[in-house]
């Protein structure tokens, strides 16, 4: 469903996405992981179609992004890690602002609007100025936004910022129904605990680059060895070893005593 082909984004001297390939098939929820700085977001960002690549394709459904961008955004929802809005329209305007991006209007916006207000608990908020929202609240919204005109596939930066624990939870049996009916999720998320629970398949990002993809299995294998998502992520990475760790602590509790 999402094809990255030789992906590449240069910012001057500095390459920040290099030569990523990677399929994202139909009903699949796919983590994409990787540390501070990987190119995560820069990925996600050309994936939308925010960004151009300085080399590479990226298709949706066989579409091209570059090519042909509104069939390709027209089967995409993308939830940003950072909730920005429009704050002098109310909720219910800046769902129907961005439904009307994707041509659509009417009373069938209206029930899908009504809806996810309802979904998200922000029904008694509707009318009231995007302003006055929490930054939960305005993290719900731009979710919903995301899914307003039904999207076969989402892409997600950090999708639990700003959520509390009831919302997150719903966001997570929301991925799992959408990827049930078919669709297709590709999330990025530090947390791996999540990305361990949730996702079908993962690919691990490191220095612009994948270092590894597959399921947890496949993953395990590659690495020869039978371990949990966040040590093996550690290991693929370069994470600091346990004993660099403890020498730093030891230094820094008992060093002034030597």
């Amino acid at each position: 469903m999402i094809e990255l082909l030789h992906l590449t984004k240069d910012y001057g001297s500095f390459r920040a996405v290099d030569d990523v390939t990677l399929h994202v098939p139909r009903g699949a929820l796919y983590g994409f992981l990787g540390p501070n700085g990987a190119g995560k977001t820069t990925t996600l960002r050309m994936i939308a179609g925010i960004l151009r690549p300085t080399a590479g394709r990226v298709l949706i459904g066989g579409d091209d992004v570059l090519a042909n961008p509104l069939a390709a955004k027209a089967r995409l929802g993308f939830i940003p890690d950072r909730p920005f809005v429009y704050e002098k329209l109310t909720g219910a305007e800046f769902l129907r602002f961005v439904a009307g991006l994707y041509g659509q209007d009417g009373q069938l916006v209206e029930h899908r609007l009504d809806e996810l207000l309802d979904i998200f608990e922000l029904s008694s908020w509707k009318n009231e100025l995007v302003e006055s929202y929490s930054h939960g609240m305005r993290q719900k919204l731009i979710i919903s936004s995301a899914l307003i005109h039904r999207p076969e596939v989402i892409v997600v930066d950090e999708p639990m910022v700003g959520l509390d624990p009831r919302a997150a939870r719903l966001l997570k049996d929301l991925f799992r129904g959408f990827v049930a009916r078919g669709g297709t999720v590709l999330m990025s998320t530090h947390t791996l605990e999540i990305a361990e629970a949730l996702c079908d398949r993962l690919a691990i990002i490191q220095g612009g680059k994948i270092v590894a993809s597959g399921t947890m299995a496949e993953l395990k294998a590659q690495t020869g060895a039978d371990i949990g998502l966040e040590d093996l992520f550690l290991r693929l990475t370069g994470g600091p070893a346990a004993k660099e760790l403890a020498a730093v602590l030891e230094d820094a509790g008992g060093g002034g005593s030597r």
